[in-house]
């Protein structure tokens, strides 16, 4: 019995309570201590065996063994759980505060500064302002949006219901 609770021992204090239920029957309760002020209460559910003492003589070990096995896995899924977690969290602020250095990069930046003489287009001497605008070849450098191109001629006669 105690060469499986020696794993469990490594780390925390267990607390055996032994109880007579009546004439025939024990009870005995395996109750492991926190270990640290932080640690998962999971790692405190105690175990309960209740029969006679000779079923507790022949199979305690053998459930003591597999609670300590369980206690064990539970302790490290959870510290690995928390690593990940803790890992994922430095991960979001790091990305948090590399996102919010963009954008104070960005709105920090000066705005380029445009003079009269390279906002206004540039033609060549033997062109006018006038064709410059008409022409085509021309439209999509005059500004942001391209000049309205006519619409072309309907096929419908003029006044009354088309169907």
């Amino acid at each position: 019995m105690f060469v499986e609770l020696m794993p469990l021992l490594a780390g925390r204090t267990v607390l055996i309570t032994v109880a007579k239920v009546d004439d025939k029957t024990l009870r005995v309760n395996v109750i492991p201590a926190l270990a640290k002020a932080d640690e998962n209460p999971a790692l405190t559910t105690p175990l309960t065996y209740t029969g006679s003492p000779e079923e507790l003589d022949a199979e305690l070990g053998k459930h003591l063994a597999g609670y300590v096995q369980v206690h064990q896995q539970t302790a490290s899924t959870l510290a690995e759980a928390k690593a990940s977690m803790e890992a994922a969290a430095k991960a979001a602020q790091e990305e948090a505060k590399r996102k919010a250095e963009e954008r104070k990069t960005t709105t920090q930046k000066p705005p380029a500064s445009v003079t009269t003489a390279s906002a206004a287009p540039s033609f060549p001497a033997s062109v006018s302002t006038t064709e410059a605008v008409s022409s085509p070849a021309s439209a999509g450098t005059l500004g942001l949006f391209p000049l309205p191109m006519p619409e072309p001629a309907s096929n419908q006669p003029k006044g009354g219901l088309a169907l």
